[in-house]
């Protein structure tokens, strides 16, 4: 077995002492997380064939679930935090430093702390063939069709219908991938 091999195989029995089993055919990077502390999987986490989990790539279910169907990349410290549920589609693209959510702050009267509120849970789903470009930010509740393409540095706070083109903060729609 090669070192590449070897690191893999370790990487793999790591993580899954702390929960997750991985098929053989993931890649896995080094610094991935799976929670907050790193020492134990809360909620449920689901990693499909042929996944790839770049390095420093964070995914944590806070009780909720994180869903990845097969073939998807998760680039290089990539976040995705599953209080309400997430789940993304297969061949999907998660560029790097790109952040997933799934729940949000209750926005209390002036006299009550806003720390002190509990989370809306909100799911968040994206589609198959799906890119998230580097450093976009998808708020909790949002839907991503299929085959569309979200641009570097979007905020994406609305639904975003298949095969859309969207860009901005908020995201709003530049064109319909052709057909």
């Amino acid at each position: 077995m090669t070192i590449p091999g070897i690191i893999q195989r370790w990487r793999r029995w790591r993580l899954a002492r702390r929960g997750l089993q991985l098929d053989r055919s993931c890649y896995v990077g080094p610094q991935v997380s799976l929670g907050a502390d790193n020492t134990a999987l809360r909620g449920a986490l689901a990693v499909g064939a042929a996944c790839e989990l770049h390095q420093g790539a964070e995914l944590n279910p806070f009780g909720g679930s994180i869903r990845l169907a097969d073939r998807v990349w998760l680039g290089p410290y990539a976040v995705i935090y599953g209080h309400g549920g997430v789940e993304i589609g297969e061949w999907s693209l998660i560029s790097m430093h790109a952040t997933i959510l799934s729940s949000n702050h209750t926005i209390p009267a002036m006299d009550r702390c806003i720390r002190w509120e509990k989370d809306v849970l909100l799911p968040t789903k994206i589609g198959r063939d799906v890119w998230i470009g580097a450093n976009a930010v998808i708020l909790g509740g949002v839907t991503i069709g299929d085959g569309a393409v979200v641009a570097a540095g979007a905020v994406v706070t609305k639904d975003v219908e298949v095969g859309n083109i969207v860009a901005g903060s908020p995201a709003r729609l530049l064109r319909k991938r052709e057909a």
